[in-house]
C-alpha cells in the first residue's frame, strides 16, 4: 500500500478539492512542514507531496522508502533533485495550469497602476470628491494602454499569453532578448531597445544564476520612457532596494509585484517599506491562485501521483522509473 504524505497542505486554497487517488493508499496531510520534522513525518512513505517545503540529500538518506515526490507548483527549487536522481526518486512537477490567473493578474497590476486606480480610492476615501465641488477631480494622471509598448521578459506560455492579451488591448507587445546575448532571432528585440523604448515592462522569467538580479540601477537607468515595472514571476529577478531608489529617483513610475526575494518578505525588505505609495502595488503572492487555476494544479498533481503508480509516469523533472 502507498503511503501519501503532503507536507504543507496550506498553500492551497482550503476551497479547492484535492480528491484522493484509486489505488489503495494512506494519505496523511500537514498545514505545514518545519525543516526539521521532514524526515519524521515522511518516515515510511512512499510518495511525498510537497509546495514550497523543502526535500534535502540528508532528509532523503533517512527516506529509504520514498519513491516519488510530487511537486504541487511548477519550480522544484525546493528539492534536492540530484540526490533524487542519485537515490532513484522520481521528481514530477506542475505545467502549464496558470496560463490565464498570472497573465490576469499581470493585467491587473497594469490597469491598476497606469490609470492610478489605488490613489484615485484613497482619494475618494479621504473626502476629495466631495471637497473639488464638482463631478470629478484630477489629481492623478491616468494613461490609457492602447499605443503603449509593452516589454516582456520571458517567452514562455506566460508570457506569450500576456502578448495576446497586450494585443487586445491595443498594445506593442514587444520580447526582450536575453541579457547580453544577440542573435535569438526575428521573436526578439534587442534588450537595451526594450528597456529604452517601453512604457511597461513585465517579468516571466525563471530565477536562475543568470537572472538573479538582471534588473538593477544600470537597468533603471537605461529606462527612457520612465516604465510601469510589474514582477509576477519570482522574487530575486530585480533588485528591489535598487527598484525603491529608481521610485525615488522618478526612473520608472510605478511598480505591480506579486513576489519578493524571500517570502514572506521581512518588514525592513525595500518593496515593503514602499508598498504604501499610490505608485506601489504589492500582492502576497497569488497571481497564481485563481480558484480555477489552483483547482487544475491539484487536478494535475492527483494525475501525476496515479500515473506514477500505474507505471507512467507524467511531468517527470527527473528520474529513473
Amino acid at each position: 500500500m502507498e503511503r501519501i504524505v503532503f507536507l504543507d497542505r496550506a498553500t492551497i486554497a482550503p476551497q479547492i478539492r484535492l480528491r484522493r487517488p484509486d489505488f489503495e493508499h494512506q494519505y496523511v496531510e500537514h498545514a505545514f512542514t518545519a525543516p526539521d520534522q521532514v524526515a519524521l513525518r515522511l518516515e515510511g512513505a512512499s510518495i511525498a507531496i510537497t509546495n514550497k517545503v523543502p526535500i534535502t540529500a540528508a532528509t532523503l538518506e533517512r527516506l529509504p522508502a520514498l519513491r516519488l515526490v510530487a511537486v504541487a507548483a511548477t519550480g522544484t527549487d525546493c528539492v534536492d533533485k540530484a540526490a533524487c536522481q542519485a537515490r532513484g526518486v522520481v521528481v514530477v512537477n506542475i505545467r502549464e495550469y496558470a496560463v490565464n490567473t498570472v497573465p490576469e493578474h499581470t493585467f491587473a497590476l497594469i490597469l491598476a497602476l497606469r490609470r492610478n486606480l489605488v490613489a484615485y480610492r484613497e482619494s475618494v476615501l479621504r473626502g476629495r470628491w466631495q471637497e473639488s465641488g464638482q463631478f470629478c477631480f484630477f489629481d492623478h494622471p491616468i494613461r490609457d494602454l492602447a499605443g503603449a509598448r509593452l516589454g516582456i521578459i520571458g517567452e514562455g506560455v506566460l508570457g506569450q499569453r500576456v502578448a495576446e492579451l497586450a494585443r487586445a488591448f491595443g498594445m506593442k507587445p514587444l520580447f526582450a532578448a536575453h541579457k547580453g546575448k544577440s542573435g535569438l532571432g526575428p521573436l526578439y528585440t534587442p534588450w537595451q531597445e526594450v528597456l529604452a523604448t517601453c512604457d511597461v515592462i513585465t517579468l516571466h522569467s525563471p530565477l536562475t544564476k543568470d537572472t538573479r538580479g538582471m534588473i538593477a540601477m544600470p537597468e533603471f537607468e537605461a529606462m527612457q520612457r520612465r516604465p510601469l515595472i510589474v514582477n509576477t514571476a519570482r522574487g530575486g529577478l530585480v533588485d528591489e532596494a535598487d527598484l525603491v531608489r529608481a521610485l525615488d529617483a522618478g526612473l520608472i513610475s510605478g511598480a505591480g509585484f506579486d513576489v519578493v526575494d524571500g517570502e514572506p518578505p521581512a518588514s525592513d525588505n525595500p518593496l515593503m517599506r514602499a508598498a504604501s505609495r499610490h505608485n506601489v502595488i504589492l500582492t502576497p503572492h497569488v497571481a497564481w491562485a485563481s480558484d480555477e487555476a489552483q483547482q487544475a494544479l491539484t487536478d494535475q498533481l492527483m494525475d501525476n501521483i496515479q500515473n506514477f503508480v500505474a507505471g507512467r509516469p507524467t511531468n517527470v523533472v527527473l528520474g529513473a522509473y
